[in-house]
């Protein structure tokens, strides 16, 4: 299927490695040109020369981008490197404070999760509004999770992913008129080389191979690419019907996390 992107300009927050490092690849092989930050230089920096080596047509900012003053960086310099904006991915996210009891949480680790999460994704949609509009339209991917709505991890985490999926609902009907389609992709525990839970099946095989197992009908965690290719089709004219959606891509995972009681 040919997603139309071809000539498309996508933004995605938090590009250089892991999921996002795989959607940009995604859009990259539709022939969009490709705008990502990070905060590792040299992660920033690899990905790049990979993909300027394919011939894509690359901008990259290293930063924070839940500071303020890095999103309008990062998502101005973007449209004036590249010409405009047409798709927007806010894939960035995280959980501050650990995995502890809800008692033990402070203010600080929910302040700083909803940073990472809700209020980056508000500030960069709201920044990319105006290079939409020069575009006559575009869409918008916010990444959430399963843990929007299913318990078991990280309280403060949780929450915010559910405030992302809502968040996406009520910006699909107020920027509809403008021709901007908004909708959350809800990945389930993803797996690649050293990250959380790759680390965790090395430091715990017994305990993830029985989460694997009850957990995952298929018996397996998903992968970036998986969840990759469902954002590149979301934010193609090929999806031009699917606005406000929240859309799992989990493989009918039963939970978000490891029971508790074996941790």
């Amino acid at each position: 299927m040919d997603l139309q992107l071809k000539g498309k300009v996508a933004v995605v927050s938090g590009g250089s490695r892991g999921i996002g490092r795989r959607i940009v690849q995604a859009f990259a092989d539709e022939g969009c040109s490709v705008s990502f930050c990070g905060r590792d230089e040299e992660n920033l920096r690899k990905a790049k020369e990979e993909l300027k080596a394919a011939g894509v047509n690359v901008h990259t900012f290293c930063g924070d981008i839940t500071d303020p003053a890095a999103s309008e960086s990062f998502i101005n310099g973007a449209a004036e490197t590249l010409g405009g904006i047409d798709i927007l991915v806010n894939n960035v996210g995280g959980a501050s404070g650990g995995l502890k009891p809800f008692a033990e949480t402070t203010d600080e680790d929910w302040l700083k999760t909803y940073e990472m999460n809700v209020f980056h994704s508000v500030r960069a949609t709201r920044l990319a509004l105006p290079h939409f509009a020069e575009r006559g339209g575009g869409a918008v991917a916010i990444i959430s999770s399963i843990s929007g709505w299913l318990g078991g991890g990280y309280p403060q985490y949780g929450s915010t992913k559910a405030a992302e999926i809502f968040l996406a609902r009520e910006l699909a009907i107020d920027l509809a008129d403008q021709n901007i389609r908004v909708n959350a992709i809800c990945p389930g525990s993803i797996l690649w080389e050293d990250n959380g839970w790759d680390n965790y099946r090395k430091s715990s095989p017994e305990v993830f191979a029985n989460f694997e197992k009850r957990e995952f009908p298929s018996g397996r965690l998903g992968t970036p690419e998986e969840i990759a290719d469902v954002v590149a089709f979301i934010c193609s004219p090929r999806a031009s019907w699917v606005n406000g959606a929240l859309i799992p891509v989990d493989g009918s995972q039963r939970r978000p996390a490891v029971d508790r009681k074996e941790r």
